[in-house]
């Protein structure tokens, strides 16, 4: 006859008595989720980890430095058993059967009144994996059934059919430096829980194939600006939108306030009277140098990197970039937006004493597919730009930096062929 499959629960121990008995790798494992719920622990241990005792020495739990004496778990609500002393954990367990507290083993599931499932969250949701019983139970294999259930919540794959979580406002999420799989978490949800997007050309758009049928995407560079400047059409379509009650995902390239112009959308937003949410994105700044084997920095090179926007050439008097300080700085140089620009920046920073065979590298199309670099000099840079046909979007840097991986792939972490 087949054993009887558990009975899964959710147990509120909010200020409810918790006896662990042990303090090991095992406690220092399940500690913190007791802790998060709120409950009253004591830990009954001659010794715990390094971790643990910190966890005691922060009053997140009483620690009681003994081996288990019979006694231990009275007016507990619920124990976790986990010494080394094998028979310490048999009495222990027979205390707890005798006073029906609910008791779970680390060394013998079968003995235990309770089994600790593999457990996950998202925005709210708790998913807990349990095995039907406790021979043959595969712990890897019940965790990989929890990630792959989390992991389908937070990035919007596994929805409920009739329960679609909307929330009207505005979302201004960074999409990060092109490769879909380097957006957040929880952009890719929020971009799965949109009824309209609004999209950046320089966004992942690979993620919005993913997007159902249902949801309007807008491209924001063909938004009819008509007397409106272009930023201020932007955020009239945002505001449309999100009156309607409708949730809204600004999708941007990188991150929303490098160079995003995102606050000027969140200013509107506020003025509007509309709810905004901001989800930071991986910026191309450092991650698509990064992709192509160059660290912005790297110990005993540089210690510092400075991020600038070179669509305005330094000679322009709407600059607002000290380009004779930056020649001075002995770090590296990240220039954005600056490929038609790059004669004009390179000549400026070595008219203020920037040496010319400083190293330059530029990242076309970075992360993606299409990724290649192209390296120079400051006094070769611009004729490299015109005989290797470099063509935005692509990351300028600028520094010794540029030859520290010389060894390493020229696409090294984009997991894309190059």
């Amino acid at each position: 006859m087949a054993e009887n499959p558990a009975y899964p629960v959710g147990l509120r121990l909010t200020g409810r008595r918790v006896v662990v008995l042990g303090g090991g790798q095992v406690a220092q494992r399940r500690l913190p989720a007791l802790i998060a719920a709120g409950a009253d622990i004591l830990l009954v241990s001659p010794t715990a980890t390094p971790s643990v005792e910190a966890m005691a020495d922060a009053g997140e739990l009483t620690w009681t430095r003994r081996p288990y004496e019979t006694g231990d778990l009275a007016e507990a609500w619920y124990a976790l058993i986990a010494t080394s002393d094998a028979e310490a954990n048999a009495r222990a367990s027979a205390e707890a059967e005798a006073n029906r507290v609910w008791c779970v083993r680390s060394d013998d599931a079968d003995a235990a009144t309770a089994w600790t499932p593999a457990t996950g969250h998202s925005e709210g949701v708790t998913v807990a994996v349990l095995t039907t019983n406790a021979k043959g139970r595969d712990p890897r294999h019940t965790a990989a059934i929890r990630d792959a259930v989390v992991e389908g919540l937070r990035d919007g794959t596994l929805v409920a059919p009739h329960h679609r979580t909307r929330t009207p406002g505005v979302a201004l999420v960074g999409g990060g430096p092109g490769d879909p799989d380097l957006i957040t978490v929880r952009g890719r949800r929020l971009l799965a829980e949109a009824d309209v997007v609004i999209a950046d050309r320089l966004g992942p758009r690979d993620l919005l194939a993913e997007l159902p049928p249902h949801v309007e995407v807008i491209d924001a560079a063909k938004i009819p600006y008509g007397r409106f400047m272009a930023q201020e059409a932007i955020n009239n379509a945002l505001i449309e939108h999100a009156k309607q009650g409708k949730s809204v995902v600004r999708l941007k390239g990188g991150d929303p306030f490098v160079f995003g112009r995102g606050m000027e959308e969140a200013q509107a937003l506020a003025e509007a009277g509309i709810s905004c949410t901001v989800v930071p994105g991986i910026s191309s700044s450092i991650s698509v140098p990064g992709a192509a084997g160059i660290p912005v920095t790297h110990r005993g090179v540089a210690h510092e990197f400075t991020v600038v926007s070179g669509h305005v050439a330094p000679d322009d008097e709407r600059s607002l970039v000290d380009w004779p300080a930056l020649a001075k700085l002995r770090g590296t140089l990240v220039v954005l937006m600056g490929v038609d620009k790059i004669g004009a920046i390179a000549r400026a920073l070595m008219a203020n004493g920037k040496a010319a065979d400083t190293p330059v590298a530029l990242v076309q199309e970075g992360t993606t597919a299409a990724q290649r670099r192209v390296d120079a000099t400051l006094d070769t840079v611009a004729e490299a730009v015109r005989a290797q046909d470099v063509k935005p979007p692509a990351v300028i840097v600028i520094g010794e930096v540029v030859n520290v991986g010389g060894g390493l792939p020229r696409n090294a972490g984009s997991g894309r062929p190059e």
